[in-house]
């Protein structure tokens, strides 16, 4: 693994962390899994596998937002609309 793609992995996990805060099966649950993601893919070698790896990782990070902007979004439709 290259430096370029070993700081591209921990930016990754370490945003991933701090985005898992807000997850809604709990922190620790996120934690736990994200965690053994990372541990499971430790060993890979191959540039070209690590750099899927880290477009799947990013995938996720994206899906993140998109989570937690549908929650926001729901809950401010909630305050400010009645239920019909």
């Amino acid at each position: 693994m290259s430096q370029s793609q070993r700081s591209r992995v921990i930016e990754i996990y370490k945003k991933l962390q701090y985005m898992g805060r807000e997850y809604p099966g709990g922190p620790e649950k996120f934690r736990t899994r994200c965690h053994a993601a990372f541990a499971r893919n430790a060993g890979e070698t191959d540039p070209q596998k690590i750099e899927e790896l880290i477009k799947r990782g990013e995938f996720v990070i994206e899906e993140l937002k998109a989570l937690y902007s549908l929650r926001k979004y729901r809950a401010m439709k909630r305050r400010y609309y009645e239920d019909k």
